[in-house]
């Protein structure tokens, strides 16, 4: 029994000829290697969902006249005297062979048990059911499409650790469905978005990922060096200040579905390199983009799951809107017991920091302080989908100053299942007002906050020849992915996650 680790992957002919498991397969590959080759492609009619649902209702030994052919991966076979059977498994399902010696010949049957599982076949021959009603293709002949030279993890016990599965996505692929449907699903929950948006009058773009300056979040990034221009660059952390110089540009309402980088912390919930959905939308405001998340998010799930209603982590979730909506600080107060406010003395807000926990920085105003007891005491408290709002505009240099309340914006963030899911706003559109909360954040950056926001000049220029009223929205696709496919680390919806070194 083969544990749950695929073998070493080493790529010299002699680690092959040295594991008995390998060197049998290396000789059946250079057999046929010798004999001409294998083929260059395979004309295949039908994939495996395709006759489960053409023929999935046929009474056992039935038999339709239909002559298809099949390809994909062998999973198994096993001989019973003049008949043997295989297993093939297409990016749809599985697909019983069906071999019988009087069908297909001495010659052709004892070629059929050399077959190793993991060898990719292509089959032709008639669509029936065995004895026991399972959908079959009786087969008339096969070919051997590409050895497999090494073998696939045990059959009980598959590719479970979640570590190997990770690093080695393609033999995860192989043995477990349940890895296969989280990637078909991934795909369909970006579809889905693209259609929500595009349905939606939304004109998708595609803005640069090498940048003179990571702006646009209050992020780490990641630095290069460009040779032929003699300059470091960085690769973006968000994508929102180029989709709104779109907007300034008379592009009322654009979406980027892309890949953002940020240099963090990898955890069950982060991976350094992501999927982001940014949207911008002219003449809106946070309270519109609310209605978006709900009716995005609901329609998703609609998508994946045939409901709003899902299962999550073992607990209950309820995706359809309207979405309840809290802010910040009153959270933040029903937490700590105490009626603080953005006024609040920092000693006194210091000292109730370390109460719980979190040791402050020294350049911290009252909005940092609140957003560290949100992030400590409420946020993984958070189940049912939630709007927190009113976030400081300490912690919000690109969001709008609430139009009725001081020292808060107009900025929501939701939560779901004890993690964000999306980060909106009503963009902050006023130049003057702009290059203050920079020069604020360039002075933090300066005192040693290594997150804080560049000024960005270009940026600046472009809110001068104006901004219309606009509402702006962020969606992290991994989360959204595991929110509604039911998994619990990152990496599970990533197909190739960022893996520390072995």
């Amino acid at each position: 029994m083969t544990d749950d680790r695929p073998s070493d992957l080493a790529p010299s002919t002699d680690a092959l000829e040295d594991d008995p498991l390998t060197k049998e397969r290396l000789r059946k590959y250079r057999a046929v290697v010798e004999d001409g080759g294998f083929p260059y492609a395979y004309d295949r009619t039908d994939t495996a969902s395709e006759l489960h649902a053409r023929h999935g209702n046929l009474e056992p030994g039935s038999e339709t006249g239909e002559t298809v052919t099949v390809a994909g991966r062998l999973m198994n076979t096993r001989e019973m005297g003049k008949l043997a059977f295989g297993v093939l498994q297409d990016v749809t399902g599985r697909i019983q062979l069906f071999v019988d010696r009087r069908t297909i010949g001495d010659d052709g049957f004892d070629e059929f048990l050399e077959l190793d599982a993991g060898d990719w076949v292509g089959a032709e021959g008639e669509v029936i059911t065995s004895k026991r009603g399972e959908l079959s293709v009786r087969i008339h002949t096969f070919s051997l499409l590409q050895k497999s030279l090494r073998p696939l993890p045990d059959k009980w016990h598959g590719l479970k650790d979640v570590e190997a599965r990770s690093r080695h996505r393609y033999v995860d692929l192989i043995a477990n469905e349940e890895s296969r449907t989280t990637a078909l699903a991934r795909s369909r929950i970006i579809s889905e978005l693209r259609r929500q948006f595009d349905q939606r009058g939304y004109i998708e773009v595609e803005t640069p990922v090498l940048l003179g300056e990571a702006t646009g979040a209050l992020a780490r990034p990641f630095e290069t060096h460009h040779n032929a221009l003699g300059e470091d660059m960085y690769l973006r952390i968000a994508t929102e200040l180029f989709l709104k110089r779109l907007v300034v540009g008379g592009l009322e309402k654009v979406y980027e579905i892309g890949r953002i980088f940020r240099n963090e912390g990898i955890d069950a919930k982060h991976n350094p390199e992501f999927t982001m959905l940014e949207s911008y939308e002219a003449f809106a405001d946070f309270d519109d983009i609310m209605t978006l998340v709900e009716e995005v998010v609901a329609a998703c799930a609609e998508k994946i799951t045939g409901g709003t209603a899902i299962t999550y982590q073992g607990r209950d979730l309820e995706l359809s809107g309207p979405y309840p909506r809290a802010t910040m600080l009153d959270l933040v107060r029903k937490a700590v017991g105490v009626d603080i406010d953005y006024d609040s003395s920092l000693d006194d807000l210091a000292d109730l920091a370390r109460h719980h926990g979190i040791e402050p920085d020294d350049h911290w105003g009252s909005g940092r302080f609140v957003e560290a007891l949100f992030d400590e005491l409420v946020e993984d408290t958070i189940w049912q989908p939630t709007f927190v709002t009113e976030h400081p505009i300490e912690i919000s240099p690109l969001s709008r100053a609430h139009r009725s309340k001081p020292h808060v914006t107009e900025r929501f963030e939701l939560f779901i299942g004890g993690a964000e899911y999306a980060n909106g706003f009503s963009e902050l559109n006023d130049p003057f007002d702009q290059r203050e909360r920079f020069e604020a954040q360039a002075a933090a950056k300066s005192a040693g906050d290594q997150d804080a926001h560049p000024i960005d000049d270009d940026y600046l220029l472009a809110l001068e020849y104006g901004l219309p009223p606009t509402g702006g929205l962020g969606v992290g696709v991994d989360r959204l992915v595991m929110l509604l496919t039911d998994k619990h680390h990152i990496r599970e919806v990533i197909l190739f996650p960022t893996m520390r070194p072995e």
